[in-house]
């Protein structure tokens, strides 16, 4: 009797600890945080290493999705042409032309992109190099200048929008070539539209782990967190236009399914 006494009040003191000193999975869960909480602690600086010089040739059986010369598998989202600058090897955003996606759907991939913010320092916070990498139309990896550059933490590069900030800060200044490596997870859906499965993302960035498989609430969104709804296995991948002529090369992915 004794002996259960002591174990149950040791079981006791063991969830009480648990409960009152969040984990580190803890601090990180959206759950826990307003969208663009301002008070959420920013990531640490970490120096990624040089940019490579020139885009490294994808896996045999990849999809090149730009491989630097049109950009005749992308498209408006209404159906219009895709209206952005393809020179030298890259596209670049026009600004106020809107956000373009690929003709092909897709659902879970290993996704590579990599893109460059303008080498003149204009603006601040999120009006500075702002763009992004939406898997699924739906769920946003962030684009932005963060080298030196204060905002959100769950709205700086390579952050789940509104959801997650990276785990380190591993921005190369402005000019420099950002590589992108995501393993994204699509959400699966029951019959009556109920999620089963959350999507879940694992990001490098610039060979940096940032994201460790985290699961979404729902997609990603402004000062809102939305609940999934049930959509197709398969949707394009967009870039944003977020009115800065942010420039993307060597797009390829691997479809997972």
């Amino acid at each position: 009797m004794r002996f259960s006494l002591v174990l149950r009040f040791s079981i006791l003191c063991i969830l009480g600890l648990a409960l009152s000193v969040p984990s580190n999975a803890q601090s990180r869960n959206p759950i826990y945080w307003d969208v663009h909480d301002s008070t959420r602690a920013h990531p640490p600086v970490v120096e990624p290493g040089p940019a490579p010089a020139e885009p490294q040739s994808p896996p045999s059986d990849a999809t090149v999705l730009f491989g630097g010369e049109t950009l005749d598998g992308w498209e408006h989202p209404d159906g219009s042409a895709a209206s952005w600058v393809v020179e030298n090897g890259y596209m670049q955003v026009k600004p106020g032309s809107g956000s373009i996606q690929t003709k092909e759907e897709f659902g879970s991939v290993q996704l590579h992109v990599e893109w460059m913010v303008p080498s003149s320092v204009e603006g601040e916070g999120q009006d500075r190099g702002n763009s992004g990498v939406f898997l699924m139309s739906n769920y946003e990896v962030q684009v932005l200048d963060s080298h030196e550059n204060q905002t959100y933490a769950d709205g700086q590069a390579a952050a789940i929008y509104g959801q997650y900030p990276p785990l380190v800060n591993a921005m190369r200044p402005q000019g420099e070539w950002q590589v992108y490596d995501i393993v994204f997870h699509r959400p699966h859906f029951d019959g009556n539209g109920t999620v089963i499965t959350p999507a879940t993302f694992t990001v490098y960035h610039n060979g940096v782990l940032v994201q460790d498989h985290v699961e979404l609430t729902g997609p990603t969104a402004w000062k809102d967190r939305p609940p999934y709804e049930a959509h197709a296995s398969e949707l394009p991948i967009q870039l944003q236009d977020h009115d800065h002529p942010v420039r993307f090369r060597n797009i390829w992915l691997r479809e997972l399914e």
